[in-house]
């Protein structure tokens, strides 16, 4: 149930990362056919702040899928919801809330 659940997770992170880097080449097809640049364009602290907002935002989705797989592994490893710290089960609460979560919340 676990894999599970985390395979569900990925794949969403993985299409949300997929579509932010869709954008994000989009943006940056139509930023090169312009000779606007952000410095001296009234628009271009817009395309600026955008394409670190896109960037960002892809990074972050780069890293939940980098998150998960480390739960996969630690599901395979059978040390899946054991705090990587003190070393004591972490709460059902909190995996539920956070199912990649590698500690508990006393160490967190």
């Amino acid at each position: 149930m676990v894999r599970h659940e985390l395979l569900r997770l990925r794949a969403s992170a993985q299409a949300e990362a997929a579509t932010l880097a869709e954008d994000l080449e989009a943006l940056f097809t139509a930023s090169r056919g312009s000779n606007a640049d952000d410095e001296h364009d009234p628009e271009g602290a817009t395309i600026g702040f955008e394409r670190a907002q896109l960037t960002a935002l892809l990074a972050a989705a780069r890293d939940r899928i980098a998150e998960i797989d480390d739960a996969l592994h630690r599901v395979d490893a059978a040390t899946y919801g054991v705090c990587e710290r003190c070393g004591q089960p972490i709460a059902e609460e909190r995996l539920a809330a956070r199912p990649f979560a590698r500690c508990c919340i006393a160490c967190a």
